[in-house]
């Protein structure tokens, strides 16, 4: 498992996650032995929701989506993480199962700590303690704008929150506008916000059109100065 990446490339790659990057190079050698790792391919799940994890998981590399599934059968994403991100420390600490599944988007090698040196390496490195609870800190504040979100009747100003919020941490700032490097679909669009595909499509070709987003040709979205200056009453008229 650990010959994924040699040594030397497994530290580069912990150094450039959030939890571990004020660690010293001694340092995220020392702790090397205490990360597994292991290739998870696209569409397989990373993390059961009915699992009581004994692990947490750090995304070194692709992409994977936090779904929730309704009683109906309906997927919800919850949200979407990227290289740095991790999940599965909430049961670490409190015991209880994860509120939900966790599946690949794409092939993505994720490191595997268990619990007992999980609590470990909090204590040895006071850095990585304090950067927990950083991240624990924002991650509240996004699930904050989630409900906010989720109680929006426009589908528009579900959209655009949902855009505004993804720009935070996919966002990359251009003379033209943001480029969101999420790749989404309308379907996840549409799991993402409770709305169903033929509305986000609506929406979208709507802001299309007026010059408030734009498809670029690897799928990403642009939003264009105008995607800025639109007023929420505006979004309430569509």
């Amino acid at each position: 498992m650990d010959e994924i990446l040699n040594e030397k490339e497994k530290a580069a790659a912990l150094k450039k996650i959030q939890l571990f990057s004020e660690l010293s190079d001694k340092e995220l050698h020392q702790i090397n032995s205490q990360i597994a790792l292991k290739i998870f391919r696209k569409n397989e799940t990373i993390l059961y929701e009915e699992d009581t994890s004994a692990f947490m998981y750090i995304i070194l590399s692709g992409k994977v989506k936090v779904i929730k599934t309704t009683g109906e059968g309906k997927e919800i994403i919850l949200a979407m993480h990227n290289a740095g991100n991790f999940f599965g420390e909430m049961s670490l600490i409190d015991g209880k199962t994860s509120p939900a599944s966790v599946v690949a988007i794409e092939d993505s090698i994720i490191s595997i700590i268990s619990k007992n040196d999980f609590y470990s390496l909090l204590f040895a490195h006071k850095k990585v303690f304090e950067n927990l609870l950083k991240i624990l800190s924002s991650r509240l504040r996004s699930s904050w704008d989630t409900i906010k979100l989720l109680n929006f009747n426009s589908a528009s100003q579900r959209i655009r929150t949902l855009f505004f919020m993804l720009s935070e941490e996919h966002g990359k700032r251009t003379a033209d506008g943001i480029i969101l490097n999420a790749n989404l679909s309308h379907k996840e669009i549409s799991e993402m916000t409770g709305l169903t595909r033929e509305t986000v499509t609506r929406v979208m070709d709507k802001w299309q059109k007026e010059g408030e987003i734009a498809i670029l040709k690897n799928k990403s979205i642009r939003l264009n100065p105008a995607f800025h200056k639109r007023s929420d009453l505006k979004d309430l008229q569509d």
